[in-house]
């Protein structure tokens, strides 16, 4: 009774002292209300309408906003802009309308009482360019500008493209609602640039000098406005601070590739680190902005898309619906179940099938001179036959086997060709598709269909990792159009076995439209230089087919990252030293964090142990993009893609990628241990490259030698 009592007592005077600071946070507002109120009623220049949307904004510089009000147009003689908000949720030019009429937003176009009001929309796009062209000098991404119409006595809140349509008592919540993506040194630098670019609005056809107008005080300039500077300082804050800062700023060769036009498919490629997901995110945002049309955004891994579609949320919600993100194969999936073709996946009875093939057939067969084990000419099945839509022996026959180091001759072809067959009846006879084959239906459905799909644009990110049915499939979507198609990857980063080049899918990369970034934006000098000390002696080819060194040129920006290696003599000091590790981090640095391993055996087990020791673990194949108090655990692949402030390799170098190629098949499969070893070295690059303030690179000097087999 007497707890019951006391809690009861605490409980009442919670909510008491809740009631009073609501009071007192709605008398401030009042006030806060009837000085803006005051203040816009000082305007002589501007009309009731304008009056009464200024004063709901005035309230926002009270939070860190900065308004200009009667600006003029850049370019335009007569031309003004009704007003420019800049704060933490970004750049908002506003069109100020008191129409009597309802806006009706009405398929893509803008009508009120009946009436197009369309060419309103349109000035208002217009503009907006004028202030996208402003801020990209700061390096400022033009998804960061919105277009806002704001009806003054409406009530409305709707979205009309990319324009904002809000009634005047909708702007100050749903501004507010913005998530924060401008520090405030940002946005008093933005708003004094844009200031300049847009001057005050002076009306030309006026008899007399107009008396000037009050605005709303202003901070006088520092100086000289150094662009430079200031955006390398964005930058560098930027780089630091939440996602939704730091994809708001790109630099400029970037930004240059987010708004380009292009003639036909383009292609981004450059080193690991060089930002080339983010462009294209902001690419796909860009897009949908400008044609209102629908952008697949495609990639291999099927947990990326979870994460590239909440950054793509958090970077430019006013489009979020508009850009479909989907693996590879479940977009072929889905595009052959809305055409009603029939789709029978079964992995494991495909996996049976092989087994049969390989027993009866491969097992045998002088294929055992090169390797004795299946999963190679499984391999060779997988992503040299059926991935690059190989339907005859004579085409195999004469076929360049792109990334595949061993040598076959015609009669080891004709051996893996009869391997093929048998797979190929074992699988009919189960009446089952691999992966493969639904890739294989869904181009034949998109055939002689070009252009004709739902969507205006693809952005296909990691294209190393597909196969060349993969890429043919999503370039039928859109063709050679304009802007259809962007491929985004680079061939060092490939972690799949065989390979192909653009020329190969009908895609022709002329020019301007192949272009490769290379400053790295992610690591510092030490984690690049022991990320390519691995890949140094691995030349790979790139999908252009220009051949390039392991050991590649970057221009490095960041210089705040380390590499600490934990050398122990036992498996058992090993993991504590890993476990020692993840325990001294706080919560928000648990969140980002990741453990990465080679094989999914060895994650599993890592999963076990952290779980065990009382450390929170989220699985790459689980996790969202969403922040999550828990280290992220997964494989190499898995990683693709994603970038973390500390990444934790436990026994790096026991496996392949160190140099033991000839282990697991003996000497008949040297060639072919020497190929497995080098993708082995491409994967680990690629995981030391997610790491940007910490690379932990453990190491067991009594297993050496010995490396469980990769199980990916």
């Amino acid at each position: 009774m007497a707890a019951g009592s006391t809690a009861g007592g605490a409980a009442g005077g919670s909510a008491s002292r809740r009631a009073q600071e609501a009071r007192r946070q709605e008398r401030l507002l009042r006030e806060q209300w009837q000085a803006a109120r005051r203040q816009a009623e000082r305007w002589e220049a501007a009309s009731e309408g304008e009056r009464r949307v200024a004063a709901q904004l005035l309230m926002l510089t009270r939070r860190g906003w900065r308004l200009l009000v009667d600006r003029r147009w850049p370019g335009s003689r007569a031309a003004n802009v009704d007003m420019l908000l800049i704060g933490p949720g970004g750049v908002f030019v506003i069109d100020v309308k008191n129409w009597r009429a309802a806006p009706e937003p009405s398929n893509g176009r803008l009508r009120a009482g009946g009436f197009s009001r369309d060419e309103h929309r349109r000035k208002l796009l217009a503009v907006t360019k004028t202030a996208e062209g402003a801020v990209a000098s700061l390096g400022m991404s033009p998804v960061a500008v919105r277009p806002l119409m704001a009806f003054v006595g409406q009530r409305v809140d709707a979205e009309l493209g990319r324009v904002r349509l809000l009634g005047e008592r909708e702007m100050g919540p749903a501004l507010l609602s913005e998530r924060t993506r401008l520090p405030a040194a940002s946005v008093r630098a933005l708003a004094d640039h844009l200031g300049r670019v847009f001057p005050e609005y002076e009306d030309p056809a006026a008899a007399a000098p107009p008396r000037p107008a009050p605005r709303p005080p202003e901070p006088a300039d520092d100086g000289l406005f150094d662009l430079d500077g200031l955006r390398e300082a964005a930058l560098d804050e930027a780089r630091r601070a939440p996602i939704e800062q730091w994809m708001t700023f790109l630099d400029p060769d970037q930004l240059a590739l987010v708004r380009r036009n292009w003639s036909g498919p383009a292609r981004i490629s450059g080193p690991a680190g060089t930002g080339k997901t983010v462009v294209g995110l902001h690419r796909a945002a860009h897009l949908a902005q400008r044609t209102g049309g629908r952008v697949l955004y495609v990639t291999f891994a099927n947990n990326l898309p979870r994460v590239q579609a909440t950054f793509l949320a958090s970077l430019a919600p006013a489009v979020a619906d508009r850009v479909d993100f989907s693996s590879l194969h479940s977009f072929a999936q889905d595009y052959l179940h809305r055409r009603g073709v029939p789709v029978r996946l079964h992995a494991e009875k495909a996996e049976t099938a092989f087994s049969m093939a390989w027993k009866h057939v491969g097992r045998d067969s002088c294929l055992a001179e090169i390797d004795p084990l299946p999963g190679y000419w499984q391999e060779e099945i997988d992503y040299v036959i059926k991935g690059r839509g190989i339907t005859s022996f004579e085409e195999y026959a004469g076929l360049a086997r792109r990334r595949r180091r061993a040598g076959l001759r015609r009669p080891h072809r004709q051996a893996v060709w009869a391997l093929y067959q048998a797979y190929e009846a074992q699988r009919t006879e189960r009446a089952v598709h691999d992966f493969n084959d639904v890739l294989a239906l869904a181009l034949a459905e998109a055939a002689g269909r070009t252009g004709h799909s739902a969507y205006s644009a693809v952005v296909v990110d990691e294209v190393q990792d597909l196969t060349l049915v993969g890429v043919r499939l999503l370039h039928a979507l859109v063709g050679d159009s304009a802007n259809g198609l962007l491929l985004v990857g680079d061939g060092q980063q490939a972690v799949y076995p065989g390979g192909f080049r653009l020329s190969d899918a009908g895609i022709d990369i002329r020019g301007d439209r192949g272009q490769v970034l290379r400053a790295n934006y992610r690591n510092s000098r030490e984690i690049v230089e022991t990320a390519l000390s691995v890949v140094a002696e691995d030349a790979f080819e790139d999908l252009d087919g220009v051949r390039l060194p392991g050991r590649r040129d970057v221009e490095l920006t960041y210089h705040h990252g380390r590499v600490h290696r934990a050398v122990l003599p036992t498996r058992a000091a090993h993991d504590e030293a890993l476990v020692a590790a993840l325990r001294a981090l706080t919560p928000q640095e648990l969140a980002d964090s990741a453990v990465l391993c080679s094989s999914k055996r060895a994650v599993e087990g890592y999963q076990r142990l952290l779980t065990g020791a009382g450390i929170p673990v989220c699985p790459l194949e689980q996790y969202d993009g969403h922040p999550v108090e828990a280290v992220k655990t997964g494989s190499y692949h898995r990683a693709k893609g994603l970038e973390f402030k500390r990444v934790y390799l436990p026994c790096h170098d026991a496996g392949p990628a160190a140099g033991q190629e000839g282990a697991a098949a003996g000497r008949a499969g040297v060639e072919t241990a020497r190929e497995r070893g080098e993708l082995a070295r491409s994967q680990l690059f690629v995981a030391m490259t997610r790491a940007r303030d910490v690379l932990w690179l453990g190491s067991v000097t009594e297993a050496r030698g010995e490396y469980p087999l990769n199980s990916e």
